[in-house]
């Protein structure tokens, strides 16, 4: 167990063995191909082991977000925990407060963690000094503004998959607060792909089905070189992938748009300006629809896990420069991307054309 520091030396970080550790000459390897055991396949539609303690559960928004109270991570049974992968693809993302889970220490904190899938191991985001390679520290203070520099002069709203070049991308994902700003802001936003895809119409739907997108970290690894010169991070070359660009859950078999402005690169097969077109509307689509959105809070002790094949994320980086906001996330990595299958027409877009002829009349 690795407590938090009582009286931290110069008004120092709460979590000292969580302190982000940078080191350009430090590489790791990748996890590889694996076989994935689904855990939402083997859980209880009821959840009578997530929501046995429960003395609170409510929904953040109606299309995305479930709050729930009384339930401790760390002491879930494997059949709580196959419950919380359930219910996390059926909402999108779980929000717990005043957790013992950051307060566990590392190694049990990757073990719980690790029942989802093997743990990804990040090309440039800093883990713990002395810590595993698995966790992401992200660190926002006066005296580390690496954060900060990277944002400077734009928007900080950018939605987006981790590491989606992977061949196998993260499912559920785990991101715990150590310390937040004072007040409000910080907030996470995270918005269902779900409702996103079923939002366009469905000769357009059927349009996208059967596109693959090729997804790469070559250009955040480009501003981690722009950013940092000599101090860049950089474990890992350059990953990328081949994914569709409409994918199917493995539990709950929904559809869900699978591109995201941080990583997706370019249609297959299509020409450069048709590509950008196109993956310019869907990047714009995502960022306009804060009504299949929900905004997540966080205060010490949060912890949120959301499944990143139905979602997308974005940070706010809306409080005020200097103030120390620590966490860190632990990435389990899940099935190779399903593709949506093109189905036949079930008459819907004739009912949306003739909807449309009736709007002209």
């Amino acid at each position: 167990m690795i407590a938090k520091t009582e009286s931290p030396e110069a008004d120092g970080p709460l979590y000292p063995a969580y302190f982000p550790l940078y080191d350009p000459l430090e590489k790791v390897e990748e996890v590889g191909r694996f076989e994935h055991d689904e855990p939402g396949h083997r859980a209880d539609p009821a959840k009578p082991h997530l929501l046995k303690g429960a003395t609170n559960v409510f929904d953040i928004s109606p299309h995305c977000g479930t709050e729930i109270h009384g339930v401790e991570i760390a002491e879930l049974s494997q059949e709580g925990l196959d419950e919380m992968a359930l219910l996390c693809a059926e909402r999108g993302c779980l929000v717990f407060r005043n957790q013992k889970f950051v307060d566990i220490g590392f190694e049990a904190q990757k073990k719980i963690a690790s029942h989802f899938g093997p743990l990804h191991k990040h090309g440039w985001m800093p883990h713990p000094q002395g810590g595993p390679v698995e966790f992401v520290i992200v660190y926002d203070s006066k005296d580390d503004l690496r954060i900060r520099k990277s944002w400077a002069r734009k928007s900080p709203i950018q939605f987006h998959v981790d590491q989606s070049p992977e061949a196998q991308p993260p499912g559920l994902t785990f991101f715990a607060m150590l310390e937040s700003p004072p007040g409000a802001g910080g907030d996470t936003i995270i918005s269902h792909m779900g409702r996103a895809f079923e939002r366009l119409s469905p000769s357009f739907r059927k349009r996208l089905e059967g596109l693959r997108a090729i997804h790469t970290t070559a250009n955040p690894i480009m501003r981690e070189i722009r950013d940092n010169g000599n101090l860049a991070v950089l474990r890992r070359p350059i990953t990328k992938s081949t994914h569709p660009v409409v994918t199917v859950h493995p539990v709950t078999k929904q559809k869900a748009l699978f591109v995201n402005s941080s990583y997706t690169q370019s249609i297959v097969g299509w020409d450069e300006e048709e590509s950008e077109y196109l993956l310019k509307f869907l990047f714009d689509h995502i960022n306009r629809g804060q009504d299949f959105c929900c905004r997540v809070r966080y205060e010490p002790g949060t912890v949120v896990v959301w499944d990143q094949r139905v979602t997308q994320h974005s940070q706010t980086l809306d409080y005020a420069p200097g103030a120390r906001r620590h966490a860190f996330r632990l990435t389990p990595l899940a099935n190779v991307p399903i593709p949506s299958m093109v189905e036949e027409d079930d008459g819907e877009c004739a009912k949306d054309e003739g909807r449309m002829m009736l709007n002209l009349c």
